[in-house]
């Protein structure tokens, strides 16, 4: 990891471990799991991630345009409180590792882990339920899965869970055929 990003994530550790505790020692950990989701959604528009991250903008802007923003989003006061805070101290850029972290955190307190799934097609339901059940007798633990698609796969999926990878995917069969014929040859 670079320095600057472990400075980053340094910076979003602190931040998600107090508004982690806020929230838990007032029985709040569902209503910021609800804000997580919108600041995701807010993330996902450049609009919101230019205003987090410019340096052009003023901390004074910023801190009013989020202040305003956190209201429209109907944040909880925790979440909008921390966000004014992080504006003044110009640590706003570090928004979307704090989300993430808080991910993990709430997930470690439920007892819950994140599979990261990359498949050549959409998963079902049934497929994604299916899956899950069987990460879950593996693990040990409820899984959530955090599903993608990349087409590039062919077909097959990739589940990572934690430092654990398993990748049948027939992207990853050709290649390694493709290697052992270049060995041969």
């Amino acid at each position: 990891m670079s320095e600057p990003a472990s400075i980053s994530m340094g910076i979003a550790d602190r931040y998600a471990t107090a508004v982690f505790e806020i929230a838990k020692e007032g029985k709040k950990v569902k209503a910021l799991e609800t804000d997580l989701a919108s600041l995701t959604d807010a993330l996902a528009v450049d609009d919101f991630s230019n205003l987090i991250s410019s340096p052009m903008i003023s901390r004074e802007e910023q801190a009013g345009a989020i202040v305003a923003l956190a209201k429209k989003m109907k944040l909880s006061p925790t979440v909008s409180n921390t966000l004014n805070l992080m504006a003044i101290k110009r640590r706003l850029f570090v928004l979307p590792q704090l989300v993430t972290r808080l991910r993990e955190i709430i997930a470690q307190d439920k007892g819950e882990v994140t599979a990261e799934v990359v498949t050549a097609k959409a998963l079902t339901k049934t497929q994604a339920g299916k899956l899950a059940k069987t990460l879950k007798a593996s693990v040990g633990k409820t899984v959530t899965l955090n599903a993608t698609v990349d087409e590039s796969l062919i077909g097959g999926l990739v589940v990572k869970v934690g430092s654990k990878m398993i990748d049948t995917s027939v992207k990853s069969k050709l290649d390694a055929l493709q290697n052992s014929m270049k060995e041969v040859g």
